[in-house]
Formats: structure tokens, sequence, C-alpha cells
């Protein structure tokens, strides 16, 4: 590959050139000149409108449904869709069949998607089969290359077993992510708990059952001075739980998922079950502490919260569909145009945050480093329709709606895709 891209502006806060209009000179696979003016024989050129690029973006607990539930989704699939909405990487969680629970499942993820465009990274399980009783072999997951540790969709409810876990990832300096969401407080709850799920006579979610989580997790994070990443927090007071546990320095993270910074409860009036996602939509005043966590730094990371369905999952009444909405396709148009003013910090949770949390290369855009890439334009206003979608499912909720943020294209392992 000999690229050059022309007039890029660059969003990356790791590189020297943050905030500049460069030329980028790629060959190989490989960054080999930044500069202005750049001038190469025989290279292919991308000279686009308000084109601007940054290190490439990372999505943390996407769901694959591979193996074994391939009807949904596959890792091909998860792959195409994620280049559409311009990541080069995602971090999948294990909720597979089997689940991804050793380092057989882990190596069959790398094995079927080693040197594609899009990286994909194993989180292995922390119980066996995600049931929430029997721990699994993490070391050996870890040697095979899972790069965290979760039951993903499934919450760890067990005292013991969460600390337990805790304590098995630190000697590797692992971390463990944990969704929470205590099913004994939202038993069969449909939407948030509050004047929308009354009005709609529909069984609530409380807050609580959100917040409980976190409390008991940060005290076992403290307890057993280990890595803890708390993922898709929801609620203004979950937000402030960890905002305090940061203050005391200890070793917690924390995501946002992208239809939580856009829609509330109110929104489900119209009982649309692609917006039946988990964690629910909850009130404005959440919105408002969410959007103000990922800009002070308490919310580190934005995740697509990508759950795919087949249309028998979806198509059903409300209170009987599944939860969860396909996102790898729309997260930054989604969240581009409503978090206001924050355009470096929408890409630092897209792109550096995860891979910080992982563990991950930093792939900055200087001289000498290999070009994983997100192009894209900030700028362009477009209409999300069904074709667009690469996934497999298409339980999405923006079909036919006005985003903003159109990806131009990715690169990375010397492949590219333009779109």
């Amino acid at each position: 590959m000999r690229l050059l891209l022309k007039n890029a502006k660059v969003i990356d806060s790791t590189s020297p050139h943050h905030g500049k209009k460069v030329d980028i000179f790629i060959q190989n696979g490989i960054i080999e000149k930044v500069g202005k003016r750049i001038s190469v024989a025989d290279a292919e050129i991308i000279k686009v409108k308000d084109l601007h690029i940054s290190m490439g973006w990372l999505d943390v607990g996407t769901q694959v449904c591979d193996p074994g539930l391939e009807h949904r989704e596959d890792l091909e699939t998860v792959s195409q869709a994620a280049a559409k909405g311009g990541f080069t990487g995602i971090a999948c969680f294990p909720n597979t069949d089997p689940t991804v629970h050793s380092k057989s499942q882990v190596q069959y993820i790398i094995k079927n998607t080693k040197g594609n465009l899009v990286d994909v990274y194993p989180i292995g399980a922390v119980t066996s089969n995600c049931n929430g009783r029997d721990i699994t072999e993490m070391y050996d997951m870890n040697k095979a290359g899972a790069v965290a540790f979760s039951d993903g969709g499934y919450s760890i409810e067990d005292n013991g077993m969460m600390m337990r876990a805790l304590q098995y990832v630190k000697p590797f300096n692992g971390v463990i992510i944990n969704h929470p969401h205590d099913k004994t407080t939202a038993l069969n709850g449909q939407i948030h708990e509050g004047l929308m799920s009354t009005s709609l006579g529909m069984r609530g979610i409380p807050s609580l059952s959100e917040e409980l989580m976190i409390i008991r997790d940060i005290y076992l994070a403290e307890y057993t001075d280990s890595r803890l990443h708390i993922h898709n927090v929801s609620t203004a007071k979950g937000v402030r739980l960890i905002k305090n546990a940061k203050k005391k320095n200890l070793k917690i993270t924390a995501s946002v998922a992208a239809m939580n910074l856009v829609f509330t409860d109110n929104d489900l009036e119209s009982f649309d079950t692609h917006l039946k996602v988990l964690p629910p939509l909850r009130e404005s005043n959440d919105i408002k502490a969410l959007k103000k966590g990922l800009k002070e730094g308490t919310i580190d990371c934005i995740t697509s919260n990508h759950r795919p369905w087949h249309i028998e999952a979806k198509d059903l009444e409300f209170p009987y569909a599944e939860f969860g909405a396909i996102g790898l396709e729309t997260t930054f148009g989604v969240v581009n145009p409503n978090v206001e003013n924050n355009l470096e910090g929408v890409i630092d949770a897209l792109s550096l945050a995860p891979r910080s949390i992982l563990g991950l290369e930093m792939p900055s855009v200087k001289k000498g480093n290999r070009a994983n890439l997100t192009l894209f334009n900030p700028n362009k206003i477009f209409t999300f329709e069904e074709k667009d979608i690469r996934s497999k499912s298409k339980n999405s909720p923006f079909i036919g709606k006005e985003l903003q943020g159109e990806i131009i294209g990715v690169i990375n392992n010397n492949l590219m895709e333009l779109f």
C-alpha cells in the first residue's frame, strides 16, 4: 500500500500533529511522512472535503455471537459493521455458544480474525458459561490473548465471586469488566422506573439496581487493590459514585453506551422495541450527568453497546422482546452532535481510553507508527438507512433518522476500506 492523505486534520491528543492539517504518506502499513505539501509518485491519493483522522477507534463489549449464534451475527459481519462505523478494533464479550471461557475459545477468535482490517480482541468469561458459579482459568486465557475478563451481558451477582475474580487477575494486572445490574432489585423490569413506567403500566428497573452494584464493586476494587471497569453506567448517582472513587485513586474506569447519551425513557412512549436496551434509557437529568462525567473524565470511554438480535426476538409486544440494539455503525453519528463542543473528548473516548483500559498498543498519528486510522467528517449530516447496515441484524432505532458524522474510511493492518 502506497497511500497519501491530503490536508487531513489530526484529532489525536497523543500526536505531535494534534489539531493541525497535514499530509500523511503511508507505505506498507507504516506512516512514513507527516507534513505539509507532501508529494509522492505512484501513491493513491485521498483528498476529500473536511477530512479528519484519528487513531483507529475501539469498541469495548461488542456482542459478536460467533461461535454458535451466527444467525444473529458472525465474525465477518460484525467486522464489516465495525469498519462502517469507524472502528478498527472491537473487544468482544464472551456471550457465545460455547461461551469464551477457556483458551481454546480465545484462540478460535484470534485465529479467525488475525490480520483482518478490524482487530478482534477476546474478552474471556469470569465464570464458566457465565453462570456466576464456577470461576474460569483466567490466567490461561490471558496467556492465550484475552484482553480482559467479564461475564458480558450477565452481571456478576455473587459478592465472593466478584472479590475472587478481582484477586485472580491482580498478579498479571488484568481487568474485570462488570455490567452493574442487580437482577434482584430489577426483577422482570422492562424500562427505567419512573413516571413513564407508571404511565405505560410497565414494571420498572430502578436506578438503585445499578447503583447498588456500583457501590459493591467499588468497595471490592478498593479491598483487593485490583482493576475494575464499570461497563455502561447510566445514572447520575452512578456517575457521582465513580467520581468519588476516582478521587481516592482507585483502579477504576467506566464507560457509557451511546444510546444512553441521547434517548430518555420518554422516547419509549411509542413502545419501540429497538429502544428496549440494557442499561435502560433513563431520565434527562441522567443524560446531563453522563455528558458532564464524560467531559470531566469521570467516564473514560463510549461504547456502541452492540447487541444484535434476529427479527423474531424484537418484532414482539414490548414485554416479550429481548433487550438490545445494534450500534457499531451509528455510535459516532449519534454521539458527535449530542456532546457539544467536545470533539477531542469524544474521539479520545472512542480510541485512546479503550486501548488504555485494555493495555493495548497506542497507534498515535506520527511518523514511524503503524497506520491504524479512522477517517471521518464530523460535520457531514446524513440520513441513516437500512441499506447502510452491514450487521446481520437490523435492530436499530436510528433507521430513517438524521445523524451527524460521516465515516470516510478505515486503515489497519496494511488494509483500507473507503465508504
